[in-house]
């Protein structure tokens, strides 16, 4: 079975991608990407808001391993 793997993608050419979850399901992946907290454009949380300070936008993506 195919495992997934998010990955937070910054518009920043200074801020590299990086690996926030792997070893998921597609359906997990999906899910996670689905949710508005997952992109700087659309989330409400504190801590989200303090990443696109500190690093620019931002949004999670899945990719198989």
């Amino acid at each position: 079975m195919t495992k997934y793997k998010i990955v937070r993608q910054y518009q920043s050419d200074h801020t590299r991608s990086r690996t926030i979850k792997s070893g998921l399901t597609l359906e997990q992946a999906q899910a996670h990407c689905r949710d508005p907290e997952t992109s700087s454009s659309t989330c409400t949380r504190s801590d989200r808001k303090r990443i696109t300070k500190r690093n620019g936008a931002w949004f999670d993506s899945y990719t198989d391993k």
